[in-house]
């Protein structure tokens, strides 16, 4: 239910998915979001009623639970869009993002959800997706922080969104290196992490390994589960892209600490 005002003259109005696991895990990249977005003159929603996703109960193929959840989203969603209207509904979690963008196919044969489930979807966007259309511009260049990019598989190989945060990051000061084989996950997938210990840890040990040959001194990525998979195998801090992009624009610099 909490609404965070637009500085300036009002631009848009959008909701935020508050998560599950990343607002307990790291709060701070919400913070940075709201921060960016209502020094762009963007009202910023947490919206009442708001539950889980649904993503992981859905990859563990529990389609009950996932449904009963993504109904709720929609009602909770609607209403807002039904009120105030909302521009968009901005994720800032990867693995969440890519489900909420699959409503519509989710709930397709649902009479009752159908409709309003496609229009959750297409209102659904990345963080990364939005705030590019707000013509960041940087208050101080960092070009002598080397950022390496992960590419979270639910972001690159589920939404489809590749170069866009690179962009978002080079343009606003950061040195960005490729990660090489960008392409393959880094372990964590959603519970894999946790229901595949062994098979998990040598993909993180291979992601880490991939980073360190570009010798970073941040790395950025888009997904709460990724971050924390990666910090668990560096020293090297791990950050999310909107946490470098709100401090490049005026936001505070992030906590550069591997595990936080």
């Amino acid at each position: 239910g909490s609404v965070f005002a637009a500085r300036g003259k009002k631009r848009g109005r959008v909701a935020l998915l508050q998560g599950c696991a990343q607002q307990v895990l790291a709060p701070r990249i919400n913070q940075a979001a709201i921060s960016l977005l209502t020094r762009h003159g963007i009202e910023v929603v947490l919206v009442r009623d708001e539950q889980c996703c649904g993503a992981l109960t859905h990859h563990l193929g529990n389609d009950h639970d996932a449904l009963a959840r993504a109904r709720a989203n929609v009602t909770a969603w609607g209403a807002e869009v039904a009120g105030e209207g909302l521009d968009a509904i901005l994720v800032t979690t990867s693995g969440c993002g890519t489900v909420i963008k699959d409503y519509g196919y989710l709930l397709r044969e649902d009479a009752a959800f159908a409709a309003d489930a496609a229009k959750v979807s297409a209102l659904a966007k990345d963080i990364t997706e939005y705030i590019a259309g707000l013509g960041l511009e940087p208050v101080a260049r960092q070009d002598n922080i080397v950022v390496a990019y992960h590419s979270a598989c639910s972001l690159q190989h589920g939404q489809k969104i590749t170069g866009l945060p690179k962009e978002l990051l080079s343009k606003n000061g950061f040195v960005v290196k490729d990660v090489p084989e960008s392409h393959l996950c880094c372990g964590s997938a959603g519970t894999y992490n946790i229901l595949q210990p062994e098979l998990a840890g040598r993909l993180r040990d291979r992601k880490v390994a991939n980073i360190a040959s570009v010798k970073p001194d941040m790395i950025a990525a888009g997904n709460i589960g990724c971050m924390v998979q990666i910090a668990s195998g560096t020293s090297v801090p791990v950050v999310h892209t909107i946490e470098l992009l709100d401090w490049a624009t005026g936001g505070s610099r992030p906590t550069l600490n591997a595990s936080s």
